[in-house]
């Protein structure tokens, strides 16, 4: 696959020096991997064949994990409003505190903080397979457990085990699809789990406006989760382990590596259909020659992490996953219903049903950035999206401030809001921490990543109401917006572009 990355017209856009090895070092010291052709690099991989249904069911079964994760959101924002009913919770304990709602709203991304701490220390030693199989077990068990909660108590235990699945798969998840998905469209396949998000929170808005007249409806709206929990557990126990890892493992351990090969190639088979034939004994051979001339024969230790390239990837990453969240997308997100309510539908049930609205804009959006995102770039989508975030959260904190009889403005700054959202941060956030991290230090990079990532979500959203009767919605909005601001500084300065870019060109170009 040839690639224009000697270009000297390419933008090099990036606030940090260039530190990394130049590509004259990297052929000298990689030379089975890059080849000086012409004056330019082309980066050898075997024929990439496969069959379209092979590699299909290894995208879709990890991807359930973003889309159960996805579904939480959607559910929460109407069964917070179930809840809280008198009339239709159909329990005692309705009368619930705004710090208890941010509990119940908040304890699964409390979870995640701890799946995503635990996937630092066992990730490798799982490995990313079993990884998903367990964060599918917590899924199901966490979603049962909140469905039959009979206090207050029990329901912020279940939420909590469904947040460590959802820490612990969108930790896998990435990683299994990008180290089992065909070369030319793995970067497609890595966008596209933000679709299945996105679907997951159109799921759960509809159930939620079906199920928000229904006595017990939260009880219900939890459930649902079950039966998907279900078929993302069997269909990870019937996928084989990323070849890759194996690989990895075997290198790292110098345990059987002629045995690890064959069965490497086993699972490339199974992974990719009869199609790619004998060019599984290839692209095999070509990761193993990749390990022996890397530093990948080496286990990496805590601290690295913290150094040389993962820690500029860190910063690069995990700042992008910061301003994510801090911008205020848990608040709009968790509480869509709740802003919408107030924004003038007097019914719960015209909340919820404008939020379904709001899932299927954000679908639309969310495809619109997949289809472009590697013809326009990275960077160019993350400073218009981010630009129109500000505006829309300006525009909610006027309404919320000194426009208050146009109710009619704050659902068109929702709007603004999640489909801006959706052309940068959303897709780009994960498709970025994914690339970034240096290939041995990448299961720890994306760990503290996706920790960020869910370290600030969590604190966004049950800080939202009591800040919210602190400061008033308006100025929360408007501290939002200014937050916004400051994050175009960061992409503008910090955020480089890796559009073209193969994951050992940002390696030596960026890190």
């Amino acid at each position: 696959m040839a690639t224009n990355s000697s270009d000297p017209e390419r933008p090099q856009l990036s606030f940090f020096p260039k530190t990394g090895k130049s590509f004259d070092d990297i052929d000298n010291a990689r030379e089975p991997l890059l080849q000086d052709i012409d004056g330019g690099f082309a980066i050898h991989h075997p024929r990439d064949n496969y069959s379209v249904l092979s590699a299909i069911l290894p995208f879709v079964f990890p991807a359930l994990g973003g889309l159960l994760y996805g579904y939480d959101i959607g559910a929460t924002s109407g069964a917070t409003i179930s809840l809280q009913s008198a009339k239709l919770s159909g329990i005692t304990w309705y009368n619930l505190s705004s710090v208890k709602i941010g509990l119940i709203v908040s304890g699964s991304l409390y979870g995640a903080l701890i799946g995503s701490f635990l996937a630092f220390s066992i990730a490798d030693f799982l490995g990313r397979r079993r990884e998903l199989i367990l964060s599918s077990l917590l899924y199901l068990f966490g979603a049962l457990i909140t469905a039959l909660a009979p206090n207050f108590p029990i329901m912020v235990i279940g939420r909590f085990g469904f947040g460590i699945g959802i820490g612990l798969a969108m930790h896998a998840a990435p990683m299994y699809i990008a180290e089992t998905a065909p070369t030319q469209i793995r970067g497609r396949l890595i966008s596209m789990k933000e679709l299945f998000i996105v679907l997951g929170m159109l799921l759960g808005y509809a159930v939620g406006s079906l199920e928000i007249g229904i006595v017990a409806g939260w009880r219900y709206m939890y459930a649902t989760s079950v039966p998907i929990s279900l078929i993302m557990a069997v269909g990870m126990w019937w996928l084989p382990p990323s070849p890759r890892w194996l690989l990895l493992c075997a290198v790292q351990k110098n345990e059987n590596i002629q045995g690890t090969r064959e069965m490497a190639i086993n699972c490339l088979c199974r992974l990719r259909g009869e199609a790619i034939g004998e060019f599984a004994v290839e692209e095999v051979d070509e990761i193993l020659a990749d390990l022996s001339y890397s530093d990948e024969g080496k286990e990496a230790s805590i601290w690295e992490v913290f150094q040389g390239k993962c820690l500029k990837a860190l910063i690069i990453g995990g700042g992008l996953v910061l301003f994510q969240q801090i911008t205020g997308q848990p608040s709009v997100l968790y509480y869509a219903a709740t802003i919408l309510k107030s924004a003038g539908f007097s019914a719960a049930s015209d909340a919820t049903k404008v939020s379904v609205l709001l899932g299927l804009l954000k679908f639309i959006m969310t495809g619109v950035a997949v289809l472009v995102v590697d013809k326009l770039g990275r960077r160019p989508l993350l400073l218009g999206g981010v630009s129109g975030i500000a505006i829309a959260l300006f525009l909610l904190a006027s309404y919320y401030t000194f426009l208050d009889n146009a109710p009619v403005l704050a659902v068109v700054a929702l709007l603004l809001y999640v489909g801006c959202y959706q052309l940068s941060f959303g897709p780009i956030g994960w498709l970025m921490i994914s690339e970034i991290f240096p290939l041995r230090l990448r299961g720890r990079g994306l760990s503290i990543a996706v920790l960020v990532n869910f370290a600030s979500n969590a604190l966004v959203t049950f800080a939202f109401s009591p800040l919210q009767s602190l400061l008033g919605t308006g100025v929360l909005f408007a501290v939002f917006g200014v937050i916004a601001v400051l994050s175009l500084v960061f992409i503008y300065f910090i955020i480089p572009e890796t559009k073209g870019l193969t994951l050992e060109e940002i390696e030596a170009k960026i890190l």
